[in-house]
């Protein structure tokens, strides 16, 4: 089996229809029981769950000691730190992306996570709960090699707002950190309920 090369994290993305058929290819809401087993399912979710929860404990703790401008240091430096770790642990690339991205060098969706975040926002429209909303796709690299691609959805919570809501609203030094930071930012906006992004894992099947 071969080994994955963990990715880099963009700018902040955590607080706390069918099926697609393709050659090599199989995409749909829920596990294809076909392909994974009940263990691999939940090792997978656990495995997105322990990077949404490390890093919200690091953005919490920023917050509540030093404020908003020290959790944009968080984002930018330890983010990448926890997914690279977790990633080596897990043998998996693990990251984050954003439907508005703060840095266009990470955490830009790739074809498949665009079509995650697609899915997601039709399936909001159509009234599902968010906390529901995953993707599953067993797919082929351009290697031959078979992988998992899951995605779960990360919604905008009114802590986000602090970095993410209207920019007329950031307070004007936190503006300027970010506008430091992340000079291409455009991951300002938002409001409570919308979908922010998507926590991603890929990993290799036998």
């Amino acid at each position: 089996m071969r080994h994955f090369q963990p990715y880099k994290l963009a700018g902040c993305l955590v607080v706390f229809f069918g099926v697609i058929f393709s050659p090599g290819s199989y995409a749909q809401n829920t596990p294809p029981a076909a392909v994974l087993d009940a263990a691999l399912e939940q090792s997978t979710r656990v495995m997105a769950n322990e990077l949404l929860t490390q890093l919200g404990q690091r953005l919490k703790s920023a917050l509540t000691s030093d404020g908003a401008e020290a959790a944009v240091s968080v984002c930018k430096e330890v983010s990448p730190a926890i997914a690279k770790r977790l990633s080596t642990e897990n043998n998996a690339v693990m990251t984050r992306v954003g439907t508005r991205v703060r840095n266009p060098a990470m955490g830009t969706p790739n074809g498949w996570q665009q079509e995650a975040l697609s899915q997601f926002e039709s399936r909001l429209s159509a009234g599902d709960n968010p906390a529901t909303l995953e993707y599953w796709k067993v797919a082929e690299d351009t290697k031959g090699q078979r992988e998992l691609r899951y995605a779960k959805a990360i919604m905008v919570q009114p802590v986000c707002l602090s970095c993410h809501g209207s920019a007329s609203d950031i307070p004007a030094s936190l503006a300027e950190k970010i506008r430091l930071e992340y000079p291409q930012d455009r991951a300002t906006g938002y409001s409570v309920g919308k979908l922010r992004g998507a926590v991603v894992v890929t990993r290799p099947l036998p």
